[in-house]
């Protein structure tokens, strides 16, 4: 895995965001990427997806400051986003194999050849899905698809993933799956911030994270500590 510090921590200083006069976010003063795995809990319309979102540099913050690494780079520098990936709530996929779909995302990045087939091979494995390499994407079932999705996102070796909801309209077997593959992951040294409404997964997950309420931050530090609050739950 990269082992370089380049796009962590990722460090919001006074960060607002407003869409037609109507702030969403903010002002948010928070650092992400020290622990292994953040959860950023809260319930639909808390501001989950669009903090995970001006973090990964996809919008710009209406004010305030986004900072990446020890040198205070830039967060929208491309040097800073080559060193994150993100997995959104409804992935697309390619009209490819399940390991086409990897290859693509290696050939983005330059690397092809045995390099690429051995790293889509291990991508694969780890998510569970190296007996379909061959089968087109486009017929797997929502929770396989997920798991490409993760997998496809993982093997550019990425810092730090965002996780937008990933097992959100997952039935419980296929929601298991996902977060072993997500778990799979951190241990293999990438950092994990992912969203979420369920204070169980918060809790499956990760020991640590922050609660946003209409956008703003009410709690951070404990995950276990927030089992009374008003997140939903699976």
């Amino acid at each position: 895995m990269n082992t370089s510090t380049q796009s962590l921590p990722i460090v919001l200083e006074d960060v607002v965001f407003t869409r037609h006069e109507q702030r969403l976010l903010g002002p948010l003063n928070l650092t992400l990427g020290e622990h292994p795995r953040t959860i950023i809990m809260g319930p639909n319309g808390s501001g989950k997806s669009l903090l995970l979102r001006l973090c990964h540099g996809l919008i710009a913050p209406s004010s305030g400051e986004i900072r990446c690494g020890v040198n205070a780079v830039p967060a929208l520098a491309q040097t800073v986003r080559n060193q994150q990936a993100m997995v959104f709530q409804r992935p697309v996929m390619l009209r490819r194999s399940v390991r086409g779909n990897v290859l693509y995302a290696l050939r983005l990045r330059g690397v092809r050849g045995p390099k690429a087939s051995d790293l889509a091979e291990r991508a694969l494995t780890i998510v569970g899905l190296e007996a379909l390499a061959s089968r087109s994407a486009r017929v797997l079932s929502g929770g396989e698809q997920q798991r490409l999705a993760l997998a496809r996102a993982w093997v550019i070796s990425p810092e730090i993933l965002f996780l937008d909801e990933p097992t959100a309209s997952l039935d419980p077997t296929a929601r298991a799956l996902v977060e072993a593959s997500i778990q799979q992951f951190s241990k293999q040294g990438t950092r994990i911030v992912m969203t979420t409404h369920s204070i169980a997964q918060a809790q499956r997950i990760a020991e640590r994270g922050l609660l946003l309420e209409k956008g703003q931050i009410v709690e951070s530090g404990l995950i276990s500590n927030w089992k009374n609050r008003s997140a939903c739950d699976d």
